[in-house]
């Protein structure tokens, strides 16, 4: 696979050691020569020069990328290399890096943005699922905000401890798509019973969350046992990653 990385940074370089690490064909662009000498990286290719003109992206031959990372500290810039990635020489993947949370709502397909990486929100996504025990916590947006992936820690006084997967009726758009118990993930079935401590993996859409936020944490009359075959039992959604918030409506700016 050909991956162009914009950006040889810390990020853009931890990036690309990786995917040499996997034997893939990596190209670095960079406005700084001297970044090519400290980068410590055996295999890549470099370019040097301003990945927003129409001009480096031609000579780097971006049409022939299966992805496109725009991984700089500037937010315009790999916004604007995302949307020329995809309008000007049709790449199929693009993977844009945002720096400043509050321009996260900018990084979509608008953007020819496919995959935004919002290092902030995933490390909180992530605090608050190692804490967090009884509460629904969202780790990842999923399909350009439609869906998401959560995660909910069975407390060990709850009540669907001791009910099957079956038992429980989950929200028409909510789907079990894992447990992980004792350190081991388990592919979950109608059989399987949910223990205390048990980490349950979703995706759902965002709209689904609040049902099945309630139904975890409802007390035990109120789950209904399943008169139809459960969700869980469904295929996987097949989706994206694509972490995003949206922004409210008229603020069009960047936040420095």
């Amino acid at each position: 696979m050909k991956v162009v990385i914009v950006g040889a940074g810390s990020v853009g370089s931890s990036i690309a050691r990786e995917l040499l690490a996997h034997k893939h064909e990596i190209l670095l662009i960079d406005l700084k020569p001297e970044v090519i000498g400290r980068s410590g990286l055996r295999g890549a290719h470099w370019l040097v020069g301003d990945a927003c003109e129409l001009s480096t992206l031609k000579d780097a031959r971006l049409e022939d990328a299966d992805v496109v990372v725009s991984a700089t500290g500037d937010d315009k810039v790999n916004l604007v290399v995302s949307l020329l990635a995809k309008t000007e020489f049709g790449v199929g993947r693009t993977v844009g890096r945002v720096n400043n949370p509050k321009n996260d709502w900018m990084f979509d397909d608008s953007w020819g943005v496919d995959v935004a990486v919002n290092t902030p929100q995933l490390m909180t996504a992530l605090v608050e699922e190692a804490v967090e025990i009884g509460d629904l916590v969202r780790l990842l947006t999923l399909q350009t905000g439609v869906s998401s992936l959560v995660e909910f820690t069975v407390p060990h006084d709850s009540h669907v401890i001791g009910l099957t997967v079956g038992d429980i009726d989950w929200p028409e758009d909510a789907t079990l798509v894992a447990i992980l118990r004792d350190q081991a993930p388990i592919t979950p079935s109608r059989d399987d019973v949910i223990d205390g401590g048990d980490e349950l993996f979703f995706v759902t859409t965002i709209v689904a969350e609040d049902g099945l936020r309630a139904l975890l944490s409802a007390p035990e009359s109120e789950v209904e046992s399943a008169g139809e075959p459960s969700s869980a039992g469904q295929h996987p959604v097949n989706a994206d990653l694509h972490g995003r918030e949206t922004q409210p409506a008229g603020d069009d700016g960047f936040d420095g």
